[in-house]
């Protein structure tokens, strides 16, 4: 089992940042790929970025690239997600999820383990 926690949402004005956090525990950390989603009101959830077990490599949503950086240090059991120049349209609940998987998955029903989610709200 592994036990996801995010921090780090709020309110914030367009143009503005955030920074994420997800703090694991339970099983090996380093192990696992982890994604970070986000689910808008009548919206499926979405990826927005992953990231290898090793950090050697990670992906962004389209949506997302130039403004979203994904980051990991595996002695802190914890990911990030910086999210720069937010939009309103990045509004939404972020999730972040973690996959038994030496790639990062795309699809969400591929990751093992979820947080509970954070609010972050855009206001324009």
């Amino acid at each position: 089992q592994v036990q996801l926690v995010e921090s780090g949402g709020g309110l914030v004005q367009a143009g503005g940042s955030l920074r994420l956090s997800c703090a694991a525990s339970g099983r090996t950390f380093s192990y696992y790929a982890m994604g970070w989603f986000r689910q808008a009101p009548g919206k499926e959830r979405e990826i927005v970025a992953a990231i290898r077990w090793s950090a050697a490599g990670t992906y962004y949503a389209d949506s997302v690239k130039g403004r979203f950086t994904i980051s990991r240090d595996n002695a802190k059991n914890t990911v990030y997600l910086q999210m720069n120049s937010l939009k309103p349209e990045d509004t939404a609940v972020y999730y972040c999820a973690a996959a038994l998987s030496v790639t990062y998955p795309l699809r969400a029903v591929r990751y093992d383990y979820w947080g509970q989610g954070t609010q972050v709200t855009v206001s324009s």
